[in-house]
């Protein structure tokens, strides 16, 4: 967790996306969820699989006020819970949207999956920004097919596995295009994850900021 934490102060992100994030087990000195919450104040965080020490799921954090958010189910029937923790961040640029997201491994699943994210996404207004892990192999798959036409700009970097990286799973989809500005991998994330960090500039109103997804 040193080693996660450390990554998050180097890169100093408004907005972060943490992914496998495992409490079981682990005490509170220990504890991912905890460690997290004290690092920047505003958080929403979705506990997919609850046990009697602890929980396992991911969390979005936010350096502004996270204004409201909720959690929407994209489980697959007999696969392993996902969810997807939306929020509505007060930025100094105004209110920007966020979806975060850790989808299924199996391509049956993350069609069903990334349609509801579909949904959800066609219900948003104003600037927009889907990040996560999205457990995609191909780059035609069905969480491109169901965002891309929705979704117009994404990061396109490989990222797993970190040492090799070979296959492009975690990005960040922004609209509008113009929302997406400089983005790139933190080679240095191998040594904390099996996946890359992704990190891009945001281009909203007057302002840039960024956003991160490790």
């Amino acid at each position: 967790m040193h080693r996660v934490l450390g990554l998050i102060r180097r890169q100093a992100p408004d907005i972060l996306a943490v992914q496998e994030v495992d409490s079981r087990g682990r005490g509170n000195d220990h504890c991912g969820f905890t460690a997290l919450r004290g690092h920047l104040p505003g958080h929403a965080l979705a506990e997919t699989i609850r046990a009697k020490d602890g929980a396992y799921g991911h969390m979005l954090l936010s350096r502004w006020p996270i204004k409201q958010s909720a959690l929407h189910d994209l489980s697959h029937p007999g696969r392993e819970p996902r969810v997807a923790i939306e929020a509505e961040i007060a930025t100094p640029a105004g209110a920007l949207r966020v979806i975060s997201t850790h989808l299924g491994l199996l391509q049956r699943e993350r069609y069903t999956q990334a349609t509801r994210l579909a949904a959800l996404v066609r219900r948003l207004e104003g600037p927009l920004v889907v990040l996560g892990d999205f457990n995609e192999w191909g780059w035609r798959g069905p969480v491109f097919r169901a965002l891309a036409s929705q979704m117009p700009a994404r990061t396109r970097h490989r990222t797993f596995p970190s040492r090799l990286p070979a296959l492009k799973l975690d990005r960040i989809f922004c609209r509008p295009a113009s929302l997406l500005g400089r983005n790139w991998r933190d080679m240095t994330g191998r040594l904390a994850s099996d996946h890359l960090p992704v990190v891009a500039e945001l281009h909203m109103p007057g302002k840039l900021k960024e956003a991160g997804a490790p």
